[in-house]
């Protein structure tokens, strides 16, 4: 998820402060539908609609993951009340994210024979899910703003947002990792995002370190600007950048980036550069900051990782380089047009594009970084972009090409394993 504009050819597939707000209870006399009253249906968004298509579908029945959205639905037909509905909506988000997990991480049957490292399972049935959701008539008065808190709710809990159980206490270290959805589905659906890969793996798994066990947690985000400028990334990752026993020792923001390589990105920029994004909407500006969230005034236009970025370079992690990228594209003081600078920002220039380019990958990494700074939060924390995840020599054509092969699977578990190995490094830097 580097800069659009400049990368498109490379690119394969690539966290308010407080919780969501509860569901007001329904008003008196709203508990049945008004006579007469027509059904409305929303109609499904972009990314909904193309479940319709052949590689959504062989991807959820090889998994078993097909039977998700329809049982979903049944459980929804038998809800009677608003609380009802946020009750089955929270359990069944959640239990969607945790059978991901299991199934990345060998728990249980596999129910299909695709991979079980593969995260489009988790992708195409979250959205079966949202569009059933969308389109339910219940029995009772639901104002379409209730529907969308629901919707809310669903997606937290189906992206890990809101089960991140970080222990307390001093004998094992806190890290905390983020991932992506698959994105540019619209060139090939058979997409995967080893980032969201990497954080199914390893949701709630413990690694050794110099330093001591550390624990590490994961969330995955959706490749969508709306969701952003409304504050997902701060409402998940703030319980855990304020002071607390359950406060990070260590954050890293991934998702892919170019072939061959991963990349620590040194500097983030506080630029939008208007690439759509999976529901095919286009946003360009300066990376908006919701009302209410912990902010630096004025707002930068640059924030600088905090990852130890020489000891990574260094390290012997896996078979894919690891790179300090210093590169920005910034408008210098005084200037008007973009300059492309190797070496990270000039003394008062406008960002234009982070290390990380200028899409959802770049804002996550300023976002999850300017929330650091504005808590005080003394830690590690920064992005890693990882090689850009590529099918087998032969299965490059979405055309005539098939959802998964051998070199796409070794390629995803290579990345998983090198993150896994990354992170290792960065929290045995840490003090015991």
């Amino acid at each position: 998820m580097r800069r659009m504009r400049i990368r498109l050819g490379l690119l394969g597939a690539v966290l308010a402060v407080c919780a969501p707000p509860a569901l007001a209870a329904a008003p008196a006399g709203a508990a049945v539908r008004s006579a007469g009253a027509a059904p409305t249906v929303a109609a499904p968004t972009v990314e909904e609609q193309r479940l319709d298509g052949a590689v959504p579908r062989e991807i959820l029945r090889r998994s078993g993951f097909d039977a998700v959205a329809p049982e979903f639905t049944r459980e929804l037909a038998a809800v009677g009340s608003v609380d009802g509905a946020e009750r089955l909506v929270t359990r069944a988000g959640q239990r969607l994210w945790q059978r991901a997990v299991d199934r990345v991480q060998g728990r249980g049957p596999a129910g299909g024979d695709l991979s079980r490292d593969d995260d489009r399972p988790l992708y195409w049935a979250r959205l079966g899910m949202t569009k059933a959701l969308r389109a339910w008539q219940p029995p009772f008065a639901l104002p379409e703003s209730r529907r969308q808190e629901l919707i809310t709710r669903l997606e937290r809990g189906s992206r890990g947002q809101d089960t991140v159980e970080l222990p307390a206490g001093r004998a094992v270290k806190r890290v905390l990792v983020t991932g992506f959805d698959p994105f540019q589905l619209d060139a090939d659906a058979r997409r995967s995002n080893p980032s969201g890969a990497a954080a199914l793996a390893l949701d709630g798994t413990t690694i050794r370190t110099p330093s001591g066990p550390a624990r590490v947690e994961t969330a995955v985000f959706p490749v969508r600007w709306t969701d952003f400028a409304e504050g997902t990334v701060e409402r998940t990752l703030a319980p855990y950048f304020r002071s607390g026993p359950h406060r990070v020792d260590m954050f890293t923001t991934i998702s892919q980036g170019r072939p061959g390589r991963f990349d620590v990105e040194r500097t983030n920029g506080a630029w939008r550069g208007g690439y759509p994004d999976n529901d095919r909407i286009s946003r360009t500006g300066t990376v908006p900051i919701p009302s209410g969230v912990p902010t630096v005034h004025p707002q930068p236009q640059w924030t600088v990782t905090t990852l130890p970025y020489e000891r990574i370079v260094a390290a012997g992690t896996g078979g894919f380089p690891v790179h300090d990228n210093t590169a920005v594209t910034e408008i210098p003081a005084g200037g008007t047009q973009p300059v492309d600078r190797p070496d990270g920002p000039t003394p008062g220039s406008t960002a234009r594009a982070g290390g990380g380019g200028d899409y959802l990958s770049n804002e996550i990494a300023y976002r999850a970084t300017l929330l650091r700074d504005a808590l005080r939060l003394r830690v590690p924390g920064g992005h890693l972009h990882t090689p850009v995840l590529q099918f087998g020599a032969g299965n490059s054509d979405p055309s005539t090409g098939t959802v998964t092969d051998p070199d796409f699977v070794r390629n995803r578990q290579a990345i998983t394993g090198q993150i896994r190995a990354i992170l290792t490094v960065t929290a045995g830097t840490l003090p015991r």
